[in-house]
């Protein structure tokens, strides 16, 4: 087990967390539920859902030999997704590591092809979603497939969010920013499937290529605590709109505190319940 992992969501992972501004949890999720993840994951994959944000070199054209596709927002493309921030063990993280209520932000997908899947360069969460205190926010990064350095693993820089560095428009892709860190502090985080990964939103993170003959592909959500947000994004989640995406499609859920209603306000229907159905149907679709 690496260093700066721990075994268990605990105090320590809590204590972890805000002294560092993340920490990793291997295993969060089982075989059964990760098998369950990945089979959705497939699915988007053969539906051709995914758009290529990696561009060569001036932020604008795309080439085949470098792709770095992404999904944004996510939920609404599959129930399982959607349905991920209502797992108790999410739920219980999160609550905890933000320390009060909180819901869903965003969600999106990443899957770096074998071969010529690019990574994604360094930057901070809150560059783009500028809440006061950093650690009123976290993300969570989820392995669907194990996660090497060979194949472009998430790395962070520890204690490194005291501020927003400066970050410029990122040549690489076709609409993300980036920093440039000190990269010799840099931490990667290698991870079973079905690891877990969660940073505050000052944490600077970057992934790498992957230059194995496998695919990688990682899910990462992002909760802030409830009430907490600029006014465009509260005023949306209060009326049940998109932060990203369609009209009509919810995409800022409560996970936890008085609130919480199980999904049924938001969605119209108990997300636990559709949570279960498909990790039980999905889990038997992949070997």
């Amino acid at each position: 087990m690496h260093p700066t992992q721990v075994a268990a969501f605990d105090e320590g992972a809590v204590a972890h967390f805000r002294r560092q501004g993340y920490v990793a949890i291997p295993g969060l999720f089982d075989d059964g539920e990760t098998t369950a993840l990945r089979a959705a994951f497939e699915t988007l994959v053969a539906r051709g859902t995914f758009t290529n944000v990696a561009t060569d070199g001036d932020g604008e054209t795309h080439v085949d030999s470098k792709q770095n596709l992404q999904i944004c927002p996510l939920s609404y493309h599959h129930p399982a997704f959607a349905a991920l921030p209502f797992h108790p063990k999410v739920r219980a993280a999160v609550t905890a590591l933000l320390q009060g209520t909180a819901y869903k932000f965003l969600d999106q997908i990443f899957f770096k092809p074998g071969r010529y899947g690019a990574g994604t360069n360094w930057h901070q969460d809150n560059y783009y979603f500028g809440i006061d205190d950093p650690m009123n926010g976290t993300a969570m990064w989820v392995a669907l497939h194990d996660a090497t350095v060979g194949n472009g693993c998430l790395k962070v820089i520890p204690r490194a969010f005291d501020r927003i560095l400066a970050h410029d428009r990122d040549p690489e892709s076709d609409h993300h920013s980036r920093c440039w860190p000190d990269e010799d502090r840099a931490v990667p985080l290698e991870l079973e499937a079905g690891g877990v990964v969660f940073f505050c939103f000052n944490t600077p993170h970057a992934t790498g290529p992957n230059r194995t003959d496998r695919n990688r592909a990682g899910l990462a959500y992002h909760f802030l605590r409830t009430g907490l947000g600029k006014p465009e994004w509260l005023e949306k989640v209060q009326q049940g709109h998109p932060l990203y995406g369609p009209e009509g499609k919810h995409h800022g859920p409560i996970i936890s505190g008085p609130d919480y209603s199980r999904g049924v306000r938001e969605y119209g229907e108990d997300m636990e319940a559709v949570l279960t159905r498909e990790l039980a149907v999905r889990s038997l679709a992949l070997p």
